[in-house]
């Protein structure tokens, strides 16, 4: 506690260590720690077990009196888990889906064309915007949203350009020519030629 209370949340560093505070909260109505070594002792055992790591190489007979420790627990990692597990938020206008993770769902739920329209994505924010006593992760609302996409490219009543399986899928603008097109061409084309 007499580490915590100074931390910064980010680093995980503590202010300089003060012995006397430490002594006034360790030893409370009855003295039990007097020495700084006693302290230093305390707080290599922290050390050894995870809970507390020295900023510097620190020799065990020297003071840390006035030294900073590091309280990597407290340390906060922003991390992948951390961002897509940990905060809970409800839907915002300008939310987003992680890329990563919605690219690895839609090839998990078997979504073919993995490109969405900001109507799609619009489409999705409106209706759960309404909705704000629903809270869910990052992960969590990147799933809602790719079961709401293989949802709607799975309907019967739009009127797909091209079906893939039983999939609605916007074909990519493309030119194709049969062999009597070509024939065509070649026949038109020699005919100014000459």
């Amino acid at each position: 506690m007499g580490l915590r209370n100074s931390v910064d949340e980010k680093s995980g560093t503590t202010s300089p260590l003060n012995y006397n505070q430490l002594k006034d909260l360790l030893n409370g109505k009855t003295e039990i720690i007097s020495l700084g070594r006693q302290i230093n002792a305390l707080i290599k055992e922290l050390v050894d077990v995870g809970l507390v790591n020295y900023t510097e190489i620190q020799q065990e007979n020297h003071s840390l009196n006035g030294k900073q420790l590091l309280l990597p627990l407290v340390a906060t990692q922003n991390n992948d888990y951390q961002n897509l597990h940990m905060q809970w938020q409800s839907m915002r206008p300008d939310w987003q889906p992680n890329n990563i993770l919605f690219n690895q769902l839609a090839s998990l739920v078997g979504i073919i064309e993995k490109a969405y329209s900001d109507d799609e994505l619009g489409e999705f924010i409106a209706y759960w915007l309404t909705r704000p006593e629903s809270n869910f992760t990052l992960f969590q609302w990147t799933q809602k949203f790719v079961q709401h996409l293989k949802k709607k490219r799975l309907a019967y009543n739009s009127k797909p350009q091209k079906r893939v399986g039983n999939q609605l899928i916007n074909p990519k603008a493309a030119l194709k020519a049969d062999e009597n097109a070509k024939k065509l061409v070649e026949k038109y084309s020699a005919k100014h030629q000459k």
